[in-house]
């Protein structure tokens, strides 16, 4: 297990790619935005590798982010942290959480999750940060019952019931973000739900989990990521009150998108970094279509 970092800098930011595929000019963005970002406050960038899924994470991809990222000009400190080595510790966080009464098992399939959701759901006028709001077929049953395949969800009412009476705020610094932000205790009600959290059977933890635990763990003080991660931030401010740690500024950046307006996926390799390379383009080059790409 890693342990906890110490830092001394007054401004930490981080870029955390799953290697599940190569990088491509949206990454590049998201990287440079944060490094040049810590650079220009004398701070400090880390690297840390999300391979929690290891149905999909693959180790040549995990090599190329590291030589794309280098290529690039982005440093970062050693060592790199991955999430493979520390499901001691979001078990750890999975356990208090239920300790707090907060959490429950739910061994719905995503079929089973999707017949009960019939009709479209009342008042959504987009999709919830997990894709749908969960119908709450397991809500209700103890983690007692809890068995292998099992996943944790966070049982909402309750994690508000408990924080009722505290006003939960955090400052964004994004474009048409920017401000302070309050958690909407109703809008979370209606727009996300209860979402899982991770299994614990083989302590593997959901990305809304591992993500705040990491950063408060690596002392990060800036969050800086993708426009499309905007929605999920009223859970992540939820959970560092539920687990007691400190709130960073977040700053959300557009996303890049392709000649039809579709954001960049892995799949499209001809905007991979390692096409680039591959054909002859600088670092440089690179840098410049990815700012020119930004919407």
């Amino acid at each position: 297990m890693v342990g906890d970092r110490t830092m001394s800098a007054s401004f930490i930011t981080r870029f955390a790619p799953s290697p599940t595929g190569l990088l491509h000019l949206g990454h590049a963005f998201s990287a440079l935005t944060a490094w040049e970002a810590a650079t220009a406050a004398g701070g400090e960038f880390l690297l840390r590798i999300e391979d929690a899924d290891r149905t999909r994470a693959r180790p040549e991809y995990e090599a190329a982010i590291y030589e794309d990222l280098a290529w690039l000009g982005v440093t970062w400190p050693e060592p790199v942290w991955r999430q493979s080595e520390r499901v001691d510790v979001y078990s750890g966080a999975l356990e208090r959480l239920g300790r707090l009464g907060v959490t429950y098992p739910c061994r719905c399939t995503r079929t089973d999750i999707r017949a009960a959701l019939i009709a479209p759901q009342e008042g959504a006028t987009h999709l919830p940060p997990d894709g749908v709001v969960y119908p709450g077929t397991c809500r209700g049953r103890s983690m007692a019952e809890s068995g292998p395949g099992d996943a944790i969800r966070l049982d909402l009412d309750r994690a508000l019931a408990l924080l009722s009476g505290q006003t939960l705020t955090w400052r964004e610094t994004g474009a048409g973000h920017a401000g302070t932000h309050a958690l909407d205790m109703e809008a979370m009600r209606r727009q996300v739900g209860d979402v899982v959290l991770g299994r614990k059977d083989i302590g593997a933890a959901a990305y809304h989990l591992s993500v705040v635990v990491d950063d408060a763990a690596q002392g990060v003080t800036h969050v800086i990521r993708g426009e499309d991660l905007f929605e999920a931030t009223p859970i992540h401010r939820l959970l560092q009150a539920l687990l007691g740690l400190p709130v960073p500024i977040w700053h959300h950046h557009p996303l890049l998108r392709d000649e039809t307006g579709k954001r960049l996926a892995k799949r499209n390799d001809a905007c991979a970094i390692r096409t680039y390379r591959e054909a002859g383009r600088t670092p440089e080059d690179v840098r410049r279509m990815a700012r020119a790409r930004r919407v």
